[in-house]
């Protein structure tokens, strides 16, 4: 058997970083993933561009059962720190919007600097593995694995789980690390989709969809949390940036609200288009504030609540009928039957629980030698780069005591 000082499990963002660190310490490292190539999840983000971390990325921007794990990490490997590692490999880059840092190429490129970086630090690293059996060993723990039907088996004195949730199963996504935490005793809160589509009833499914295709800025709101950005009516439901967001705090049996025309007061705009227009529409008056079939629809919808023609000149809709209209718009309330789940979903919400974990160095506080780090974790970011950052920053600790 082969002997090393740290074997980790999963060569995406976080097991990448955590290589890189602990190589450079002078220690021996094998990295292992069963994909065809490390860094699969890194390649396919932010539309092949990779959306690399967030200007402004915050412990507020992470969702936990323990909001305060992540602060130390994300103190120790800012992200700025990444960005330095970005501009020392000459990657050009480009803020979107909101912080969003992107590749102005490929993302390979952060595979590629990852790569090279780990090179340079004596990792040695192993691709289309498959790990089986592992087992704890009075100073360390050992690794089967099986390759190409070829079998062999590791050991080490550090090991690292970086293995992600179980979103994007076609990627080969499992729940193994929660499997691995489990059996060494520790508790895992239970994990579900984030960062994912919303899903409705075929009843309002049968109401809704000839807005698929239609998008606009929103506020989406549930509970207590708002999100401003991008939405859009689908087959299935709602998706874009402002849904993907809000569904990391949606549960089932909650309602979420949306305020189709942010930042302007629709009861104030509609009295005015009253007052000048008299003769229009208000689906021509609505058309010009939202996409065409959008305001059909709330009209269309109102109407039903009442009469066909109810909500048609402006010059005879009262005051108590624009501020219907107004609530429609600003207000519209939809209970989502469920999410896309795992299939799309960008991220896992839920993981190994944090209080297991040290949160200075990722080690299991029962099992000596045993690390946790990344996605598997019970930290989950915003959508916006902030998972990455979230991979970078736990990589990085870890590296550090490994």
């Amino acid at each position: 058997m082969t002997s090393y000082d740290v074997i980790i499990l999963g060569a995406g963002a976080a097991g990448l970083m955590a290589a890189i660190e602990a190589g450079k310490r002078g220690r021996s490292v094998l990295l292992l993933d069963h994909a065809k190539a490390a860094g699969e999840k890194i390649r396919i983000s932010g539309g092949g561009r990779c959306n690399f971390t967030n200007l402004h990325t915050a412990p507020a921007n992470f969702l936990s059962q323990n909001p305060r794990f992540c602060v130390s990490a994300l103190k120790r490997y800012t992200q700025r720190d990444f960005i330095g590692l970005v501009e020392s490999h000459g990657i050009a880059y480009h803020e979107k919007t909101l912080g969003q840092l992107f590749c102005d190429g490929s993302s390979k490129q952060i595979v590629g600097l990852l790569l090279e970086e780990c090179s340079r630090a004596g990792v040695e690293l192993r691709v289309r593995t498959r790990v089986g059996r592992v087992e704890r060993l009075d100073d360390g723990f050992s690794v089967a694995v099986e390759r190409d039907e070829a079998r062999d088996k590791f050991i080490c004195h550090s090991l690292v789980i970086a293995t992600g949730g179980p979103s994007i199963p076609k990627m080969g996504a499992t729940g193994f690390g929660y499997d691995l935490a489990r059996k060494f005793g520790m508790k895992v809160v239970e994990p579900s989709a984030a960062l994912v589509p919303l899903t409705f009833d075929e009843t309002t499914l049968r109401k809704l969809k000839h807005l698929a295709g239609v998008s606009l800025d929103a506020v989406v709101s549930c509970g207590k949390t708002s999100f401003a950005e991008a939405l859009l009516f689908t087959h299935r439901g709602l998706s874009g940036p402002a849904i993907l967001q809000i569904s990391s705090y949606w549960h089932p049996g909650r309602e979420i609200s949306v305020d189709l025309l942010p930042q302007r007061d629709a009861f104030a705009i509609l009295k005015q288009a009253r007052s000048e227009r008299p003769k229009q529409e208000l689906k021509s008056i609505l058309s010009e504030l939202l996409p065409r079939r959008l305001a059909l629809h709330i009209v269309e919808s109102l109407e039903e609540e009442e009469t066909p023609g109810a909500f048609g000149r402006m010059a005879d809709l009262s005051d108590k009928k624009l501020r219907r209209v107004a609530v429609a718009v600003k207000d519209w309330r939809i209970m989502p039957q469920g999410t896309e789940g795992f299939r799309t979903a960008e991220v896992t919400l839920g993981g190994v629980d944090t209080n297991e974990l040290s949160s200075k160095t990722f080690e299991a506080k029962k099992v000596p030698g045993l690390y946790f780090i990344g996605e598997v974790i019970d930290v989950t970011g915003h959508l916006g780069g902030f998972n990455f950052q979230w991979a970078w920053a736990s990589g990085f600790a870890a590296g550090q005591y490994v």
